[in-house]
């Protein structure tokens, strides 16, 4: 049997380096922001033939008033321009007069990817709401967990399982945001509404994880609870470790399938769900049963 109690202070050095590096990335850098939070107009194009220069495409956007433009190459054949938010009208204007520069005869034939144009209304009233939803989303958590556990008041209140699985997502969803900061610092990968959807999902699958192995632990604390908290403990886990690992693994396999077949436009999502998902399943096995631990003795000393 594995001593996961044991040896908990590897896993709380590692998960504390982790967060800090998350901590500093978001206090240094934050996250860069994609179109759906800050507002404006996305235009991605291929040119099948003969790409164009940069230049060139900023002359004939620059006939317009788009604010401050911005053209990134991607890959060897693809823009994507940015620019203030534009009408449907205007957007189609502007294709025209880009075919029209770049025809097809020339060897540069234009061919729309996509166009996404937000309001910055939208954009300030998509974050504010992204914001609460993950809390409404933890408080509902730390209810259920208590209520589920409302039976099991010895040795740990029922509620120190909310607490503690909230605290295991605390932990997963600043890791996965400090990672994404650090890439959007040194990639500029952008984060939008997708990776508030990944963060909500990377708490239901992290808390459907904790709650099996806190499930498990509730039932051998009914059944074989002694004096012995620590080795109920290390069973409860072990009991439930093929389990976590094998659903894990089935569902990063897929994840991964998606990242390297998938389209560009959903890459960030499926990223955030490869990295949310690994580092849930370690907190669920290596954070949240250990912090239910160290209460317990907390508690103990605290009435000695």
């Amino acid at each position: 049997m594995i001593k996961f109690v044991k040896n908990r202070k590897y896993s709380y050095a590692l998960s504390i380096i982790l967060f800090v590096i998350a901590v500093v990335s978001l206090s240094l850098w934050g996250l860069k922001l994609g179109l759906d939070f800050t507002g404006g107009s996305l235009w991605e194009i291929r040119f099948e033939g003969q790409r164009p220069g940069t230049n060139a495409v900023s002359d004939v956007l620059g006939k317009y008033d788009l604010g401050e433009i911005k053209i990134q190459s991607a890959g060897d054949q693809d823009y994507i321009i940015r620019f203030k938010e534009i009408n449907e009208d205007k957007h189609q204007e502007i294709r025209t007069e880009m075919e029209k520069t770049f025809p097809a005869e020339n060897g540069s034939a234009l061919k729309e990817q996509r166009f996404e144009s937000v309001g910055p209304v939208i954009g300030k009233e998509l974050r504010s709401k992204a914001f609460l939803a993950i809390a409404l989303a933890s408080l509902m958590i730390v209810l259920y967990l208590a209520y589920a556990f409302r039976k099991v008041s010895k040795p740990v209140a029922s509620w120190k399982y909310g607490v503690a699985a909230i605290i295991a997502l605390i932990h997963d969803i600043i890791i996965v945001t400090g990672l994404f900061s650090i890439l959007g610092h040194f990639l500029n990968m952008e984060v939008d509404s997708l990776f508030i959807t990944a963060l909500l999902t990377i708490l239901g699958f992290s808390v459907h994880d904790t709650i099996v192995v806190f499930d498990r632990i509730r039932e051998n604390l009914a059944k074989h609870y002694s004096n012995d908290f620590e080795e109920t403990f290390d069973k409860s886990i072990n009991q439930t470790l093929t389990r976590s690992i094998n659903t894990s693994l089935t569902t990063l396999i897929v994840l991964v399938t998606m990242y390297i077949f998938g389209g560009r436009s959903i890459s960030n999502f499926v990223l955030a769900l490869i990295v949310g998902i690994s580092i849930g399943t370690y907190s669920s096995i290596f954070v949240a049963s250990p912090i239910l631990i160290d209460w317990h003795r907390l508690g103990r000393k605290w009435k000695n």
